[in-house]
């Protein structure tokens, strides 16, 4: 019996060498940790079992039988964040420089598909050289292995991937296909083809960074959600990120639902500062994180791509300790419009609140669509449709507060009562109107346009009639005006009432998204 114990100690320890510690101390080098010590930092102290520990490549071509090392550049198991449980794989850059094969595939599809059984978040680790050019077509064929699952478990338990290193190729397409994407500045790239391919190709000159760092990816391109300093911060990034997402779809059942933290921060808390946050001036901007702030739980709001679309602000925070979903325009930058970026930040989040039964919180302060033909051209119309779509389509609870501008085609889109919303506050410095009064006096007035003081006083009518919240109140669409300093208790108590809102969508295999 000894000596069987021996043996598996043996091959324990060859596999948590990895390459071996020439390539360990060459990933130090570059300022990225291991697979194992990522996992080490990710998961609660003592709470990672691995499964896969024995598992080889199968390849006999090229000299690979030759080289063979136990895990096959892949660490799988489970293990839980603050207590949760999730699943896990981390690819392990000192194996093969990560690439991944169909034993590696295989591996990480075990871990996936353990997960939708038991109901329970995937995080990948990232952090391959692409497929094992060896392995040829049984490689790709793992990859796509992969894909499916990633399709199949999207909306069913959330994903998670963290792009710790090298994604370039179809190896780009398994992240891309999952809820959140982390990358790490100046050690992590994701690209389909790389830049030697595109100078080849289109004689353009672009440096791995340029082409698909993590800056690239969470302004220009929205990949990426979050670009993290090191793996440390990304690795603590992503327990935080845990922290406010159910385990899986299953509501109320198998550990799903919105986890709950205790809070001290009183429901009913007035916050007076925002009675007077709108400037008079209905030109001048405020930033809207102030009053998503305030509305929160002690003041925590986890923010989702905050430097892509910076006009839409979205991300999570927590009332009563229960996790929410915001979407708020932000007048601070480009005076708040919707445009194609900030239309298809905001659906997607919204889709993904809406599959985990997470309620939606909706801030509006959006003068319209940004015109222009780069916008037209760019099809705005589908683009902003998939926003419309994304809230009509959604079933959670969705309260939205409207405190300044609400104007035209946007105002129907921000979560308005007529797709269904089910409590829509406005403070009293609202205005819902189908555009703003200067528009719509040359519009109706346009006779008129060449008396200055007849077009001054036909725009202060059209202000008294339509710059105000109370028309759309007297017609249902507004079911409150609400003094600012109350919303968080109005937000509050709107959140009790709805915790069991059921409302079902016609039966359908599944929807056509303007995509």
């Amino acid at each position: 019996m000894s000596a069987n114990i021996a043996e598996m100690e043996r091959r324990r320890a060859a596999a948590r060498a990895g390459g071996g510690q020439k390539r360990i101390d060459a990933q130090h080098a570059k300022g990225k940790l291991t697979a194992r010590e990522r996992l080490s930092i990710l998961l609660d102290e003592g709470s990672f079992e691995e499964v896969g520990m024995y598992v080889e490549h199968n390849c006999v071509d090229f000299g690979m039988p030759d080289t063979v090392i136990p895990g096959d550049g892949v660490v799988t198991g489970s293990g839980t964040i603050n207590g949760r449980l999730v699943y896990v794989y981390a690819q392990d850059f000192t194996v093969f420089g990560g690439a991944v094969s169909e034993r590696h595939a295989m591996k990480i599809c075990k871990i996936m598909d353990a997960a939708m059984k038991v109901g329970a978040p995937v995080i990948g680790l990232n952090d391959s050289g692409g497929a094992r050019i060896q392995e040829g077509v049984a490689s790709l064929g793992g990859y796509t292995e992969i894909f499916q699952r990633n399709v199949l478990a999207s909306g069913v338990v959330p994903q998670l991937s963290l792009i710790m290193g090298p994604c370039a190729g179809g190896a780009v397409y398994s992240p891309a296909m999952t809820d959140f994407i982390f990358m790490v500045k100046d050690s992590s790239y994701m690209f389909v083809t790389g830049p030697d391919v595109v100078k080849t190709v289109t004689n353009e000159i672009v440096t791995q960074e340029e082409l698909g760092g993590a800056v690239t990816h969470s302004t220009k391109t929205s990949v990426a959600d979050l670009a993290l300093e090191n793996d440390i911060e990304a690795l603590l990034t992503a327990r935080d990120l845990i922290d406010y997402l159910p385990l899986s779809n299953r509501s109320f059942a198998h550990g799903g639902g919105v986890p709950e933290r205790p809070s001290s921060d009183p429901y009913d808390r007035i916050e007076e500062s925002l009675d007077t946050l709108i400037p008079a001036n209905a030109n001048q901007p405020y930033d809207m994180h102030e009053v998503v702030r305030k509305v929160l739980d002690e003041g925590e709001f986890f923010e989702i791509q905050p430097g892509h679309a910076a006009n839409i602000i979205v991300g999570f925070g927590r009332v009563e300790g229960r996790t929410v979903g915001v979407v708020a325009n932000q007048p601070m930058v480009l005076a708040g419009v919707l445009d194609i970026n900030a239309s298809k930040k905001a659906a997607r989040f919204v889709r993904f609140c809406d599959a985990f039964d997470i309620p939606i919180l909706t801030f509006v302060d959006v003068p319209g669509f940004l015109p222009g033909t780069a916008q037209e051209y760019g099809g705005i119309i589908k683009h902003g449709a998939k926003l419309l779509f994304a809230y009509a389509e959604a079933t959670v609870p969705k309260i939205t507060v409207i405190t300044r501008k609400a104007y035209g085609g946007a105002y129907c889109v921000m979560s308005s009562k007529h797709l269904r919303g089910d409590l829509n506050y406005s403070w009293p410095t609202g205005e819902i109107a189908v555009m703003g009064a200067k528009g719509a006096v040359e519009i109706i007035f346009r006779q008129d346009l060449g008396d200055p003081e007849k077009i001054a006083e036909r725009t202060a009518e059209y202000e008294d009639r339509f710059a105000n919240p109370f028309v759309a109140a007297s017609k249902g669409f507004i079911d409150e005006v609400i003094h600012p300093r109350n919303t968080r208790r109005r937000i509050a108590l709107g959140l009790r009432k709805l915790r069991n809102k059921q409302l079902a969508n016609p039966w359908k295999k599944h929807d056509n998204i303007p995509l």
